[in-house]
């Protein structure tokens, strides 16, 4: 029963550690003419409550339809509807 409560709770500290690692800052490389978007992806768990479903349709991953539609219907959206964050162009996009 010990090793079954230390097999269980070393996956645990695994799964965690490979979660914070992950939650690093991200920059989204866009065309040059756009320039960067920085995205603090800590600061963006932090609040939604690690509710990572909020962006990740599946859960944490890759979001496999990232690109500039999605990102404004959902990133845009977000902030709109939470009336938080950029909304603005130039306010995402930094030349």
């Amino acid at each position: 029963m010990k090793k079954i409560t230390t097999v269980v709770a070393m996956l645990a500290v695994t799964a965690f550690a490979g979660a914070a690692f992950a939650a690093g800052p991200a920059t989204m490389d866009l065309p040059a003419s756009l320039g960067k978007v920085a995205f603090p992806h800590a600061k963006h768990q932090e609040l939604v409550k690690q509710d990572c479903t909020k962006c990740h349709a599946k859960g944490p991953g890759k979001i496999a339809e990232l690109g500039k539609d999605w990102a404004h219907k959902t990133c845009k959206g977000c902030h709109t509807e939470m009336k938080k964050g950029p909304v603005g162009c130039k306010d995402c996009h930094k030349k």
